[in-house]
């Protein structure tokens, strides 16, 4: 019983529950991103590549030549996706950036709050 009672303080604690929307939130915003940096950005970009789908850039390893990644998994060819991991990237440099100026904010807003209360 009392591993139960420590385990119920434990999960109402303010961290864990934070921890808990902080991630619920982290897995939205990627969505969000991810959307973003293929609807907004790479659409138009791939007018230019004469490729709608980043994900179809691929090499083949093993096996014939194949139109789609799509069909080279199908036929079991061995491929290098540099593609989805072009996509995987960006995705990761957007989010890198918009985490880095909300974190920049807060902090700016800690450091006037520091400056407020010494005042």
């Amino acid at each position: 019983m009392k591993i139960f009672q420590e385990f119920k303080e434990f999960a109402i604690k303010g961290n864990v529950v934070d921890l808990g929307v902080g991630v619920l939130i982290g897995t939205a915003f990627g969505k969000v991103v991810s959307s973003f940096a293929n609807d907004i950005i790479l659409s138009p970009l791939s007018i230019l590549l004469k490729k709608a789908n980043y994900e179809d850039y691929f090499w083949v390893l093993t096996g014939g030549e194949y139109a789609t990644l799509a069909e080279a998994k199908a036929a079991g060819a061995t491929t290098l996706n540099y593609g989805a991991f072009f996509t995987s990237v960006f995705d990761f440099l957007i989010i890198a950036v918009i985490v880095f100026l909300f974190v920049k904010q807060v902090n700016r807003f800690r450091r006037k709050q520091e400056v407020e209360q010494k005042a």
